[in-house]
């Protein structure tokens, strides 16, 4: 099981590491357990990055990052989506190992399934690089490059506390709850990062989740798929309530935030104050339209630069950056961590957020 280290009181801590992230740091000494860079290898070596099913367009737009960086780096790419599940990416794995990858980087579709292949990538002297998600109960991963999954749920939380105080300026306010695949490692921590902020309101009476299903094993979707949201929503809707309005929803991503807005407008109910993640097109949209609440930016572009930056320093024999060296716990080791910095996105900020974005900014004008 993930163990997060991250407390109530972590928000300061948080912010320290978000400034780290936003300023950089030294080269870390290699942390113990870790395999570390020494020696280096050659400049066109192959580099594996296994990704998981394509359910959002971030993973598809990480595709051809990775493809054009690793390229352009002189490394030769071996990039793969598991679109046919866990036992995909384990053949995938199990490949880049047989090829000679010397970095393997893996985007987990479940993080506890892939034991005996990242074993394997160990053994045969690879390095292996957490990428998004967290490779859990495993010792043989080196480093996690990901955006501060925790403080991700909690600017969605408070998101849609304000959102909710927006439109209605006390409580109590009815919501309802939505988690993300149980088999991603980082659902539990959003779910978890949001509910910091929620549990205080929801446990003074300011908030009322009306179908009664508080915990994360009620809320979750697997697989992140659009229709189970979609249909847990109509459920929702249907049994609690016939005459109560629903006020706000918190939702994991911009994806499921979608399928519930289809569910909410179906059932002829008000639109609720609904938040997102990931910056997809069609939510960015929605904002600017005035449904979809909110989103998170998480640039992808930043996210896979760094996990670039962190093969290229293993190239070379240095240590790769990272800024949370204590963290992630995985359940067998302490994995050390570079955390960027997510920026809540809504219709306010929209065009300050996006203004760099050639595809998005367009939509905020």
């Amino acid at each position: 099981m993930l163990t997060f280290n991250k407390s109530v009181k972590s928000l300061a801590v948080i912010a320290a590491v978000s400034a780290l992230a936003l300023t950089g740091c030294g080269r870390a000494e290699t942390p113990a357990g870790t395999s570390g860079a020494a020696g280096g290898f050659a400049q066109d070596a192959e580099i594996g990055v296994a990704l998981p099913q394509k359910t959002s367009e971030n993973w598809v737009l990480a595709e051809g990052l990775f493809n054009d960086g690793l390229k352009s780096a002189g490394f030769k790419a071996d990039v793969q989506f598991a679109n046919g599940g866990v036992s995909d990416q384990q053949n995938q794995i199990s490949s880049m190992v047989t090829k000679g990858a010397k970095v393997i980087i893996v985007g987990a579709i479940d993080g506890a399934q892939l034991g005996t292949q990242l074993k394997q990538a160990k053994d045969a002297g690879a390095t292996v690089i957490a990428y998004d998600r967290l490779l859990l109960n495993t010792e043989n991963v080196d480093y996690y490059v990901a955006y501060d999954n925790y403080k991700v749920g909690q600017l969605q939380g408070q998101a849609l506390l304000d959102g909710m105080k927006g439109k209605k300026d006390s409580g109590p306010y009815n919501i309802e709850l939505f988690a993300g695949s149980p088999d991603d490692a980082n659902a539990k921590v959003f779910f978890d990062g949001a509910m910091n902020v929620l549990q205080p309101k929801i446990d003074d009476g300011t908030l009322k989740v009306v179908s009664g299903q508080k915990t994360f094993e009620q809320a979750v979707t697997q697989g992140w798929k659009a229709e189970n949201a979609q249909k847990r929503m109509d459920t929702l809707l249907a049994g609690s309530y016939g005459s109560a309005e629903l006020d706000g929803v918190l939702s994991p991503n911009d994806t499921l935030a979608r399928a519930i807005l289809t569910s909410v407008k179906a059932a002829g109910k008000p639109i609720p104050i609904v938040t997102g993640q990931d910056s997809e097109v069609e939510s960015v949209k929605s904002i600017m339209a005035g449904e979809q609440y909110s989103t998170i930016n998480k640039d992808t572009t930043a996210l896979v630069k760094h996990a670039i930056q962190m093969v290229k320093d293993l190239q070379a024999g240095k240590t790769p950056e990272i800024n949370d060296p204590k963290s992630y716990n995985n359940g067998v080791k302490v994995v050390p961590a570079y955390l960027l910095v997510p920026q809540i996105v809504t219709k306010a900020n929209a065009a300050e957020q996006y203004k760099n974005d050639k595809v998005l900014g367009p939509l905020t004008k």
